[in-house]
């Protein structure tokens, strides 16, 4: 699973093709030349031991733990932010939850659908394909997509990632997780003083304001325009605010990396828990490429006389 992310495999059937011809593959899984490729579905036998026990967080947090060792984490500076991922489903399958037939079609694989005059939301209606997907829109003038939410909390470090969680689309996922992440980033040992993100953060009434008492600096951008700002002017004229601003920005890196190059963009899976521990593994990876390259950096920065 890590390879898939590793290396853009699309999916695990292809992988186990993959793993018939390309050495590298079978190197990394101590496989000699000769021993037979597993099939597709050992992935899917041994999903449910891996979410059982927890065996992709458990990965991630020892990925962070040893980044910490090497002095690549910062312990006081983070950023938080979301996106969107977009569900295997199509809009046809947009169903009330009753249980209402909404076609007379009797072509189940592709019916026609017609959905004028009726009043859809998020609140009457599901998804049969996957049901914990929202129907949701970027911005305005924007189609709206069946979409699933992804967070990230990155240190500013170097940009690590330190935690990832996939959750349902909503109003508020963002401010609610974020203050979860938080709360589970002092658990774990990191004592932020400092919490930047994007002005959409910049809310009234939300979770943002228990995140700021978490992150004693919110380094967030006022909301221009009329509506209210949450956020004081003191608090952005800090002479730290701008470059937390300017390092924010790696965040958007984070998800152009683990959209495109780990298969992101989509869901591979139906469900939270299942799209959870693939956005957890896919965030592992990044973070295993970033520590790679950040070390191999520091030892060619190193002069010859201190290293020997």
């Amino acid at each position: 699973m890590l390879l898939l992310a590793l290396y853009s495999v699309r999916s695990e059937r292809v992988f186990g093709e993959e793993l018939d011809y390309v050495l590298l593959f079978r190197w990394f899984l101590d496989m000699n030349l000769t021993q037979p490729s597993f099939d597709a579905t050992t992935f899917t036998k041994n999903r449910k031991r891996l979410l059982e026990h927890r065996i992709v967080p458990s990965l991630s947090d020892e990925v962070v733990l040893e980044a910490d060792h090497q002095g690549l984490l910062s312990d006081e500076h983070f950023t938080v932010d979301g996106t969107l991922i977009e569900a295997s489903a199509s809009l046809k399958s947009f169903k009330p939850k009753d249980d209402n037939p909404f076609s007379d079609d009797r072509d189940p694989g592709n019916p026609s659908v017609g959905f004028h005059g009726q009043k859809r939301s998020n609140a009457t209606h599901q998804s049969a394909t996957d049901s914990e997907s929202r129907l949701c829109k970027k911005g305005k003038g924007k189609e709206a997509k069946w979409v699933l939410m992804a967070h990230a909390l990155m240190e500013n470090r170097n940009g690590l990632v330190t935690d990832f969680q996939v959750t349902s689309a909503a109003g508020t996922a963002e401010f609610n997780v974020a203050l979860v992440m938080l709360g589970q980033a002092k658990e774990r040992g990191f004592h932020a003083q400092t919490l930047g993100a994007h002005k959409g953060y910049d809310s009234r009434g939300t979770a943002w304001q228990p995140c700021a008492s978490e992150a004693r600096r919110p380094s967030c951008p006022r909301t221009p325009g009329g509506r209210r700002s949450a956020i004081s002017g003191r608090t952005t004229q800090h002479p730290g605010c701008p470059v937390r601003q300017r390092i924010r920005k790696r965040v958007e890196e984070i998800f152009g990396w683990m959209k495109p190059v780990g298969g992101l963009r989509r869901t591979r899976y139906q469900g939270l828990a299942k799209m959870s521990m693939a956005g957890c593994l896919v965030a592992t990876a990044h973070s295993l490429v970033r520590t790679a390259k950040l070390l191999v950096s520091a030892q060619e920065a190193t002069p010859v006389s201190q290293a020997e």
